[in-house]
């Protein structure tokens, strides 16, 4: 994963991941800032794209310490998951990973305890987003 993106495959519908990706940010007391649909978007200016949604999401407690030691991470924060339908028509879900996120920005991931909260949270609220089996 040299470029930070991760990449999950889902087992339920666009719309049923996408739910319930915002359902579990939520409940893990994340707030959503923003849902961008960018299908939505393209068809108002009659382009045709797969279902493809962005959310923009974050903490404050999370996120400041590492903007205050490197302002320009307010280019990579608020977090974002992107899920989206592939040409096969398969759902997925797409992330930065938070540790790569803050080395492109030559911050040392480790010095920040919130670094791994965040990786950690969006492993698991990727992996029931995406009915992934409990315990897997």
């Amino acid at each position: 994963m040299s470029d930070g993106l991760v990449v999950a495959s889902s087992r339920l519908s666009f719309a049923e991941t996408l739910e319930r990706l915002c359902a579990a940010l939520e409940r893990n007391g994340v707030e959503i800032f923003a849902r961008i649909d960018h299908a939505a978007n393209a068809a108002t200016a009659g382009l045709g794209l797969r279902p493809t949604t962005v959310l923009v999401f974050g903490a404050a407690k999370a996120g400041t310490p590492l903007m205050a030691a490197r302002q320009t991470l307010g280019l990579d924060l608020p977090l974002r998951a992107l899920v989206f339908e592939d040409a096969e028509g398969e759902t997925r879900v797409a992330y930065n990973d938070p540790a790569w996120i803050v080395s492109r920005q030559g911050l040392d991931a480790a010095a920040f305890p919130s670094v791994a909260g965040m990786a950690k949270l969006l492993a698991a609220v990727t992996a029931e987003a995406a009915g992934a089996p409990a315990g897997g």
